[in-house]
């Protein structure tokens, strides 16, 4: 099965199919993700919670992103590949995010990058695509930001934050961006963006009325049962058939029945 491209997922938008999306940062799950026919990954900065166990993704380097998104892509030839430019990778200026996004393509085998923010990245946004860089905006709950809202919330409940969300997704559009994620926004403000764009629209925690959805496999698949946001639906219980495994296993171990004789040379 031949790899997605930027054109194939417009293609899908166009047919008027969601786009299925999933966060991936390993070989193992990126194989499975290709059986189940996904369309893209992200390789988000999502991983140094998930992966390396911190509070916020702020401590996440380039260098991290792009292991990450080398294993994911030796394990998935089919899906189009994401890659997140973690905090203060694009923040000091467009040059370096220029540069480091180019990394993610030529070290990480990534097809398009990720950013966060609207109307204040967008003259990046743009040197990226005329330098041949696919990108996607990122909007509302931007994780790099969390410092700066509080804490993890939903973004732009009121009308004046509501609209410049709406400013900052076409200003995306205008620069060049070929698709946005919409995080933790009102349902219908999603909406209106969505229906305002000529480019999809990834929800996560934004309802049903957008182009697509996102979800971090680990937490789709149940892996961590006390993760309960809101927006998150377990498609799976993994947690306790893994945990089962291991004990059964350390039983056995601890009994001298395992490994059996089929399992001996």
């Amino acid at each position: 099965m031949a790899r997605k491209t930027t054109r194939d997922i417009q293609k899908i938008y166009a047919s008027g199919r969601a786009i299925s999306m999933v966060t991936c940062y390993d070989f193992t799950f990126a194989r499975l993700v290709e059986m189940a026919e996904i369309d893209t990954i992200l390789i988000g900065d999502s991983l140094g919670n998930v992966i390396q166990g911190h509070d916020t993704t702020l401590p996440v380097e380039v260098d991290d992103i792009i292991y990450h998104t080398r294993a994911v892509a030796r394990g998935n030839s089919s899906a189009l590949i994401i890659a997140d430019m973690p905090f203060m990778s694009y923040q000091a200026s467009d040059e370096v995010g220029l540069m480091n996004a180019g990394r993610l393509m030529k070290e990480g085998g990534a097809q398009a990058v990720k950013v966060e923010g609207g109307e204040r990245v967008a003259p990046m946004v743009k040197r990226m695509v005329d330098a041949g860089i696919p990108v996607v905006g990122h909007l509302g709950l931007t994780p790099q930001s969390v410092h700066a809202f509080g804490g993890f919330h939903v973004q732009a409940r009121e009308e004046d934050a509501a609209e410049q969300l709406l400013q900052d997704a076409l200003a995306l559009q205008a620069a060049g961006a070929f698709m946005v994620v919409l995080e933790m926004v009102p349902a219908d403000l999603a909406q209106r963006v969505t229906e305002s764009l000529s480019i999809p629209t990834i929800g996560i925690g934004a309802g049903a009325k957008t182009s697509g959805q996102v979800l971090v496999i680990y937490d789709l698949l149940g892996l961590n049962t006390s993760f309960k946001p809101r927006f998150l639906k377990h498609f799976a219980e993994l947690e306790s058939v893994c945990v089962n495994a291991l004990k059964a296993y350390k039983d056995e171990v601890e009994a001298n029945s395992y490994p059996a004789d089929e399992h001996s040379f």
